[in-house]
């Protein structure tokens, strides 16, 4: 096993200490949501400034499991019986992801100039990760994509709450959960344990958001068996939020003032465009009487899983209803668009070399 870099120890303890220090000033000011923006405030601010800030890697990632086990929680017999009444507002996401391609790829490809891969996964509302990992594979600038949905989500995650407390006057202090002495700890074992076997064995199988989804699965059917009766306890919640905070500030890490005018910018203005679409879906949801408007908001809310799991929980909004409708939109996304990319790819080569339907030629 491979000892750690002394000097990216170095970068973590620094990052750590600056989330740290967020957090607490944050909860000092009572200002919203310490252990997420606090941490968020703070990376972003001493990234931008050019600190030598560095992610958490694995720790990150097993962060993540726990939102996993606590959508897992939520799915009850109740909320299962109830999936044929949410199937009119699910049908909804397949037209919302196309008419976001419809907008977002001529946007990067025409107006900023992206090539053609980076505009097709820039535009995607999938996961950060996948869609960096797509755009690599299909010769994408992988630093704008990163740029562009980290932009997005940081958007998403800032705006967000600032629209449930404003606009529909709910509050950001539901309980999150009850705190780990009051849980048994048989309980919080099985937990753990199914939050590792769901992320390491949906790795194995090539499962897309392993770290989430399957610690999900596995959690789902346990509660469906009556075996968890618990979401997990609210200082794991509160990591889970903290480790947000660093990924979303980390990403800004080395971006220059050529980047912030181009690739950041693109994003920004890309994600009012999502806004206006995610209010236009949200609309119809609520005039068909398909869900309150809260759930729908969250539901159409173009950001991660992770993030949007944080805020349904925070605002107690109905998290299986949410998540169905994102994990629709992933799942659209991680296996359509890269399909749908080589088809177009392909009929633009062909294009390009005189081979249409007009030039009568093979395939390229």
């Amino acid at each position: 096993m491979p000892r750690p870099n002394p000097m990216t120890l170095q970068r973590q303890a620094l990052t750590v200490g600056l989330a740290a220090g967020g957090t607490a000033l944050f909860w000092v000011f009572s200002l919203p949501l310490p252990f997420l923006f606090g941490p968020l405030s703070a990376c972003l601010l001493a990234a931008l400034l050019g600190a030598p800030l560095k992610g958490l890697g694995q720790v990150s990632v097993a962060a993540r499991t726990i939102l996993g086990v606590a959508v897992g929680a939520s799915l009850t017999p109740e909320v299962i019986a109830r999936l044929p009444q949410m199937a009119a507002s699910v049908a909804l996401i397949p037209l919302y992801v196309a008419v976001i391609g419809l907008v977002g790829v001529p946007f990067f490809r025409k107006i900023y100039g992206f090539d053609w891969a980076t505009s097709w996964y820039a535009a995607m509302p999938g996961g950060l990760q996948d869609m960096v990992v797509f755009g690599q594979e299909a010769g994408g600038d992988v630093r704008a994509l990163s740029l562009i949905h980290a932009t997005r989500v940081l958007i998403i995650v800032t705006v967000a709450p600032l629209i449930l407390t404003q606009g529909f006057g709910v509050s950001l202090s539901n309980p999150i959960g009850a705190p780990a002495s009051e849980l048994p700890l048989s309980e919080m074992a099985i937990m753990v344990a199914a939050a590792l076997i769901g992320w390491k064995g949906g790795e194995r199988i090539g499962l897309f958001g392993a770290s989430i989804l399957g610690p999900m699965i596995v959690t789902g059917a346990l509660s469906m068996l009556d075996v968890i009766h618990f979401r997990p306890p609210a200082e794991a919640i509160l990591t889970a939020q903290f480790m947000i905070g660093i990924g979303i500030g980390v990403g800004y890490v080395g971006v220059t003032l050529h980047e912030i005018r181009r690739d950041v910018s693109a994003g920004v203005i890309f994600v009012l465009m999502l806004a206006g679409l995610a209010a236009l879906f949200t609309e119809v949801v609520v005039l068909f009487g398909l869900a309150p408007a809260v759930d729908g908001f969250l539901a159409f809310a173009p950001g991660g899983q992770a993030e949007m799991t944080v805020l349904a929980i925070i605002v107690g909004a109905d998290l299986g209803y949410i998540i169905v409708h994102h994990l629709t939109r992933v799942l659209l996304v991680i296996s359509g668009a890269p399909i749908l990319a080589r088809m177009m790819r392909l009929d633009a080569r062909r294009d390009a070399d005189g081979d249409g339907p007009k030039g009568g030629g093979g395939a390229a």
